[in-house]
């Protein structure tokens, strides 16, 4: 598999991500822990069924138990974090800090073996983040010392998940079949979490059921596999930058489904993210 396949594969995880918030509002009223538990053994459950398919369950044995946990703790800590984030900070303001991992990961990757960091890089990850701003804190920000705890685990978000990235290129050699080991344990986790934390509510209908599958389908389940791929083995600078699409395409898609209304913001912001893609894609060619 070629450095640029592999970029593309990471790319779908984005685009994935992208359906995200739409899947979540249909699968209400289920609570968020409740709603990982559902989708995490969704996402673990193909990836054993494609593993069985494939290489066999030989190669998760060959796995060392220290890399099942860190995977497992970065999933499961990434979303249990995020949401009590979300609990006692504004949503705009806690999602918008929790959305620095992208610009994270270009910064820390030229700490990576090979990976050379260069000022086209940065700056277009910072403005592909300027665009990405522009979209979740469109509503407005109201910074409150009250919010303080809140912004602290958002930033927590952040480093965890740019931390679990930058590392999985670091254990490029563990295989992709391990993620879903790392689905199903975070099921497991948050099942418990659930069951200690949140009131049992189940999908409403057919449409609930559908939309906790399609979660546990692919944002919540073929995205972290293709991400796998992507920063293993693919152009992780433009991986990093590209994910501010992200949010650009979770609004597109939640107008395209009358749930948001459009926005002359959306444009702008498109430019700034499109724009700071193609001073990523120029930096890497310069590297």
């Amino acid at each position: 598999m070629s450095r640029n396949q592999a970029t593309l594969i990471g790319f779908s995880a984005v685009a994935l991500w992208a359906l995200l918030a739409l899947f979540t509002v249909a699968s209400a009223p289920v609570p968020p822990l409740q709603l990982n538990a559902l989708c995490f053994a969704i996402g673990g459950s193909i990836g054993l069924i494609w593993v069985a398919a494939t290489e066999g369950f030989t190669v998760l044995r060959q796995v060392s138990w220290k890399v099942y946990a860190f995977g497992t703790a970065a999933l499961f800590g990434y979303h249990l974090i995020y949401f009590s984030a979300l609990r006692l900070a504004p949503p705009a303001e806690a999602s918008l800090i929790a959305y620095l991992w992208p610009l994270l990961i270009v910064v820390f990757s030229g700490l990576l073996p090979g990976e050379r960091l260069n000022r086209l890089h940065v700056f277009g990850a910072v403005v592909a983040f300027a665009g990405a701003a522009l979209i979740v804190a469109r509503g407005g920000i109201s910074a409150s010392a009250e919010s303080l705890p809140g912004y602290g685990l958002a930033f927590l978000c952040a480093l965890t998940w740019s931390g679990y990235s930058l590392l999985s290129r670091r254990m490029g050699k563990v295989p992709t079949a391990a993620v879903a080991v790392y689905c199903l344990a975070t099921a497991v986790l948050s099942a418990i979490a659930h069951l200690a934390l949140e009131e049992t509510l189940w999908p409403a209908g057919a449409t609930g059921w559908g939309a906790v599958i399609a979660l546990g389908l692919g944002p919540v389940g073929l995205a972290f596999y293709t991400w796998d791929v992507g920063v293993k083995r693919g152009d992780i600078q433009m991986l990093g930058t590209a994910s501010y699409a992200a949010p650009l395409l979770s609004t597109l898609a939640l107008i395209g489904a009358g749930i948001a209304a459009a926005s002359p913001v959306l444009v702008l912001a498109a430019a700034m993210i499109a724009a700071g893609a193609f001073l990523a894609a120029m930096g890497s060619r310069q590297g």
